[in-house]
Parts: structure tokens; C-alpha cells; sequence
């Protein structure tokens, strides 16, 4: 079946291209979604008419598309979910689930502009492309995760957290605090000995006693009379 596309479509065409498709894709998707029109000769006339105007208001759109791609470049949505070890989702991230994240973010966007090939099953970081345009489409991140602090792991990580990956953290993050006790512990005992020694160091130094008098020393006395020395006997007798 062959229609005339009314904008551009990925992997298909450009605008006012005239492409053979399936009869399915074009009757569920193309025609529905005013994507193509019946490649006629009757429309091919009526869009030559309409050429002009078509690409005027597909400039405008495109413009306006390209304005809030750039609020949504590298932006990034954290979505809570209960998971078992193996990181499986009890449950599923949709395309919806997407879209209120965006808007609690800031961003309005459509459901049917978030290109989700298939639910999200898993813990992790999922880029998803959001097709503001049909020639401009941007990629946001899912942070999926279990916890506000696991998302927060996961996106500075760069990969999904594993119960293994948590119990290391959780270790690290004891390790980090006994390490932060002990070196105040050790500023604290530094401090204190730093002050015992300023305090020393004010204290007046206590003066020696004075050293006892030395005894004086006695003089010989000069030798008198009473002590000459007694003349022998005989001398006497004689």
C-alpha cells in the first residue's frame, strides 16, 4: 500500500516522500495518527496545495519541540520500586510511569512520545528516548531503584547497585566513621598535650637554695714562746 507521508517518519521518510508500506502498519498507525494520507491522485493534489502550510506549521512545531529538548537533555528520574536480590522489579516500569515522573520533574511530555520498546523489569540505569518531534527526539535516564539512597549510589556508580555492591557501602560507611572517631580522638589528645606543655612552660622556675657556707679554713698559729721546745736534761745539769 502506498500513502503519502504527511511528516517525517524514522526509518520511512521525509515529508510529502510517497512509500510503500504494509496495510496494517498503514491502517493502525499511519493513517489514524495523521501521519500519511492514501497516495491518491486526488491527495497527491491536495497536498501540493497544502505543501506550504504543512511545512510552516512543521517548522513551528519543530522549533518549539527543540526548546524543551533542551530543558530535558540529560535529565534524570528516579523511580522507587520493590525488587529481590537479583534486582527483578516485582512488578514493571511503564511508559505511563514515565510520564508522571517527567511531569513530577518539570517536563510535560505525552505518553505516546516516550519510545519504550517494552516495560522496564529490572534494577538499573535505562536510557529512554522521548520523541518530541518527529526530527527531534532527546534521551532521558530511568534511575530505577529500591531506595533514594540506592538511586543516588546507582547514579554516581554508573550501574545498577547489587546486595553485595550495598553491603560494601554499608561497610565503607562504618569504616569512614570509626576512622573520622579516632582521628578527633587523636586532634583531642594532641590538643591537651599541647596545653600541658604551654602551662609548664608559664610556670616559674623554682630558684636553687643557696649553697651552705663553706667553713673557713684555720690559720696555723705562729709558733710562741710556750712552745719552743724543753732543753734536754743534761743540758741542764751542766
Amino acid at each position: 500500500m502506498e500513502v503519502i507521508l504527511l511528516e517525517r517518519v524514522e526509518k520511512l521518510g521525509q515529508m510529502g516522500d510517497v512509500v510503500k508500506v504494509k496495510p496494517g502498519y498503514a491502517r493502525n498507525f499511519l493513517l489514524p495518527q495523521r501521519k500519511a494520507m492514501r497516495a491518491t491522485a486526488e491527495n497527491l493534489q491536495v497536498f501540493e496545495s497544502r505543501r506550504t502550510q504543512l511545512e510552516a506549521d512543521n517548522l513551528i512545531r519543530r522549533e518549539e519541540a527543540e526548546a524543551v529538548a533542551g530543558k530535558l537533555g540529560g535529565l534524570s528520574v528516579v523511580l522507587i520500586r520493590q525488587a529481590g536480590e537479583t534486582g527483578q522489579l516485582y512488578g514493571s516500569v511503564s511508559a505511563r510511569d514515565l510520564t508522571d515522573a517527567l511531569a513530577e520533574a518539570g517536563a510535560t511530555v505525552d505518553r505516546n512520545q516516550v519510545q519504550l520498546e517494552k516495560a522496564i523489569k529490572v534494577l538499573g540505569l535505562h536510557p529512554v528516548r522521548i520523541r518530541l518531534h518527529p526530527e527531534v527526539v532527546v534521551t532521558v535516564s530511568a534511575n530505577v531503584a529500591r531506595s533514594e539512597e540506592e538511586a543516588r549510589t546507582q547514579a554516581s556508580e554508573g550501574h545498577v547497585v547489587s546486595a553485595e555492591d550495598q553491603r560494601e557501602a554499608e561497610e565503607a560507611a562504618v569504616e569512614a566513621v570509626i576512622a573520622e572517631v579516632e582521628e578527633a580522638e587523636e586532634a583531642e589528645a594532641a590538643a591537651e598535650e599541647e596545653q600541658e606543655k604551654a602551662t609548664e612552660a608559664a610556670e616559674p622556675e623554682e630558684q636553687p637554695e643557696e649553697a651552705a657556707a663553706e667553713p673557713e679554713e684555720q690559720q696555723p698559729e705562729e709558733a710562741g714562746a710556750e712552745d719552743e721546745p724543753e732543753e734536754p736534761e743534761t743540758a741542764k745539769k751542766s
